[in-house]
């Protein structure tokens, strides 16, 4: 199969920005056999790696990453991993009690796996912290949003938090929330340097990954066979971990929705602005509206910065212009204000865009969908969480190992097929916009 597109990604994404400069991985220069190819070398495709590297030991693997790690969407989303019901699809969230336990389990289970490989390979503490997570309100309807999904919680048996507006304004520095619903089970992610960190602790004498090896051209000729610009990798099996470009791998095509969200990050406070803002020195807000903003206070490298995240669009080819992310940002620009009138003088430093892969049925793309070849893909949304345990999954698929995870991801079905383009487009897009309208101050 030739490989129809590559990545695109647009802007400098702040959360790789601020961090120090590393030297990169060795591109694939030469001819290789191994036991285990891994196409892709974010969340997925690394929990992958270090799932095969634990039931297999003696097994050679090698990850082929397109650009660099962390520059992709891994190291460009919102730093969220999420345990509970998170459906960005539905109005506040929730679904059905005994369908969101059993995500809840399973997501819990991919956090687990993702701590211990923290605690384990050394992680830096910035890179993964489990602190939980806030939904914000703005309005009555938010509010009303955090009401109902704390009623499902209950039901749940899950613990969680009411704050009022002036308990989210001691956190935050910010009066424009009117409540929050705290919830403890989220991590929280300094994205580009979880995955940056992760890449180069799993690699040894049996595990290598290259970056700038963009796979051309992925065929089978008793083993599977991937090309990249200067190199080749042969190996029996394959875990394709590349979201929603499992469409340009000739997979899933036509059942796929791509598209992207957008972030700005603000230069690094100084003293005086971190005093006249107050509040806690890190949080993060995810919006009790699907579509509203999320937002969140860093503290650490690269200084107290605030992100903000809102705005969506549809983009079946899978690329988008740098001016769609400039204008975009026009729009952060107003959440920052409306939500920090304190810090009027702060000026965003960094702008990016983001790829999203849902399906119209909420099902990911998983399975061996060719003899040997196992896709890890379409996350739904959930790219830290779902990765995560969609790359542990089909590792443990692949290596015949079966577990209750691998019945309960192979149990959620595939994603159906999308009607024809023209009618996707104009359904996405007017799904979008009348939720981005209806969220109002959310946003």
């Amino acid at each position: 199969m030739k490989v129809s597109a590559l990545p695109c990604d647009p802007g400098v994404s702040g959360w790789e920005a601020v961090l120090p400069d590393v030297p990169s991985l060795a591109p694939l220069e030469e001819d290789k056999d191994a036991d285990w190819l891994v196409i892709g070398g974010g969340v997925a495709g690394l929990a992958a790696t270090r799932r095969l590297s634990q039931l297999q030991p003696e097994a050679r693997i090698v990850v082929l990453e397109a650009k660099r790690v962390g520059e992709g969407p891994a190291g460009r989303n919102s730093g969220f991993m999420i345990d509970l019901p998170h459906d960005l699809a539905s109005e506040g969230y929730a679904g059905a009690v005994n369908s969101d336990r059993a995500q809840t389990r399973a997501n819990r289970a991919a956090i687990d796996f993702a701590a211990e490989m923290a605690q384990s390979l050394d992680l830096p503490a910035e890179s993964f912290v489990r602190t939980g997570k806030i939904n914000a309100a703005a309005t009555e309807q938010g509010h009303q949003h955090n009401l109902d999904y704390a009623a499902h919680l209950a039901r749940m048996n899950e613990s969680h938090e009411m704050l009022d507006a002036e308990a989210m304004r001691e956190m935050t520095g910010s009066s424009y929330y009117l409540s929050g619903l705290y919830t403890p089970g989220t991590a929280m992610v300094q994205p580009a340097l979880y995955v940056r960190a992760l890449s180069r602790s799993l690699m040894s004498n049996r595990v290598a990954l290259h970056e700038n090896a963009p796979v051309k051209e992925l065929r089978r000729n008793g083993v599977w066979e991937a090309i990249t610009p200067s190199g080749r990798v042969r190996a029996p099996r394959v875990i394709l971990a590349v979201n929603g470009h499992a469409e340009s791998f000739g997979q899933f095509r036509g059942r796929l929705l791509h598209v992207f969200l957008y972030a700005s990050m603000t230069r690094a406070l100084t003293a005086d602005e971190v005093a006249r803002l107050g509040g806690e020195a890190q949080w993060g807000l995810t919006p009790a509206d699907p579509m509203g903003s999320t937002v969140r206070r860093i503290s650490g490298t690269g200084g107290d910065r605030i992100v903000i995240r809102n705005q969506v669009s549809y983009a079946p080819g899978l690329d988008l212009s740098e001016a769609r992310v400039a204008k975009m940002g026009v729009r952060h620009d107003r959440t920052f204000a409306a939500r920090f009138p304190q810090l009027a003088d702060v000026e965003m430093a960094y702008r990016w865009a983001g790829r999203l892969c849902l399906s119209w049925n909420g099902a990911p793309a998983l399975g061996e969908v060719e003899d040997g070849l196992f896709s890890a893909c379409c996350q739904n949304g959930l790219g830290l969480a779902r990765g995560t345990l969609h790359g542990m999954t089909m590792a443990e698929l692949g290596c015949g190992h079966r577990t209750e995870l691998v019945d309960y991801v192979m149990s959620q079905g595939v994603p159906n097929r999308l009607p024809p383009l023209p009618f996707t487009y104009l359904g996405a897009t007017a799904r979008m916009a009348w939720g981005q309208w209806n969220a109002g101050r959310e946003l």
